[in-house]
């Protein structure tokens, strides 16, 4: 068994609120967050997929921890309004860690998906990363891209978050999956805010294993569907981004799925 901990940290390292146990546990934290407040969810069985919610109104994740210790900043201000607006407010916090059931191991799902993605290596997957984000704003952030929210008919705050490339013309993402994967497909869900928006008609896929993938797409708001032959990676990145002729300079990536299961 998976001896496991969530434990809640101020700024200074303090512990505010602390659970233990093995395989599942929860934490139920009254009080309202400060600036500066983490959780930190540890285990000494690394190499291992567990799904975790880091509160109440988001999603569960789930993940591949290669770490001992995944700690998750709880964001405020400018770094907040890329979430729900009602995530993280309030006085009463609903936590969960558990070590995933085998079945869900062993299904064909969407292998990109990390609604709790940070910036840096957290050691949890899977992780997204790019070589920009527009001004370095949290609405524009890569990590929005992985973070199953697929609202593309307009830009900004939560629900329209979006990877934004800034104007850049050699913009690439990249999406680790930190363990070996089956895949078969990928979904694109491109931003569709027009006229403010441009959209891409070609992009490249780049596999860890050498192949790439040349796709096409078009002005549209519903998703962009690729069968790719099946293939055993690590990671992918997506870049040559090519924009449609048009006078906006503002295409941008909602979201991406990666369709497989676990190697």
């Amino acid at each position: 068994m998976a001896k496991m901990s969530i434990t809640l940290r101020d700024e200074e390292g303090r512990e505010k609120c602390m659970v233990q146990g093995e395989d599942q546990i929860l934490m139920v934290f009254e009080g309202e967050y400060k600036p500066g407040d983490r959780i930190c969810f540890g285990t000494d069985e690394t190499e291992s997929y567990y799904v975790i919610r880091v509160d109440g109104a988001m999603d569960e994740a789930y993940v591949y921890l290669t770490k001992e210790t995944l700690e998750y900043v709880i964001p405020f201000g400018e770094k907040k309004i890329s979430c729900n607006p009602v995530s993280f407010t309030g006085d009463r916090h609903y936590i969960t860690m558990r070590k995933a059931e085998d079945y869900e191991n062993s299904c064909y799902r969407n292998l990109a998906k990390n609604v709790m993605d940070q910036h840096g290596d957290p050691g949890c997957y899977p992780h997204v990363h790019a070589n920009v984000e527009t001004r370095g704003e949290s609405v524009f952030a890569a990590r929005n891209a992985i973070d199953g929210v697929v609202a593309n008919e307009s830009h900004g705050q939560w629900p329209y978050e979006s990877w934004g490339i800034n104007r850049q013309d050699d913009a690439e993402l990249t999406l680790e999956f930190g363990r070996p994967v089956d895949m078969d497909r990928i979904v694109l869900y491109t931003r569709a805010d027009f006229p403010h928006d441009n959209w891409w008609v070609q992009a490249t896929l780049t596999f860890s294993d050498g192949s790439r993938e040349v796709v096409h797409m078009e002005k549209s708001v519903r998703p962009h569907v690729f069968a790719i032959e099946k293939k055993q990676i690590t990671w992918l990145k997506l870049s040559d981004l090519i924009k449609a002729d048009d006078p906006s300079p503002f295409p941008a990536l909602t979201q991406i799925q990666v369709y497989g299961t676990n190697s």
